[in-house]
């Protein structure tokens, strides 16, 4: 399921439904993703100073991954030969 995420808040409300819909307490994915219960009150109240590392091991937790879209392109990909730029 993807989900567009631009506000630390979107990001809560998401990791949170995502934890309910697994049947997860805060206090059981704090311990598998080994993080304090603290950290994760913080996280799913969308606490904007949270440690993007340890947001990312609760992701992991939760079974998701990152994918990042509409960034620009990688200029190195599209030089065109000969062009030198």
């Amino acid at each position: 399921m993807r989900h567009d995420i631009r506000t630390p808040q979107q990001l809560a409300d998401q990791l949170r439904a995502a934890r309910k819909r697994l049947g997860l307490t805060q206090a059981e994915l704090a311990m598998a993703a080994g993080v304090g219960l603290r950290f994760m009150v913080d996280l799913e109240s969308g606490k904007p100073t949270v440690r993007l590392e340890t947001v990312m091991r609760v992701i992991d937790a939760l079974g998701g991954v990152i994918q990042l879209a509409g960034l620009p392109a990688d200029p190195a990909r599209h030089k065109e030969p000969g062009n030198g730029a």
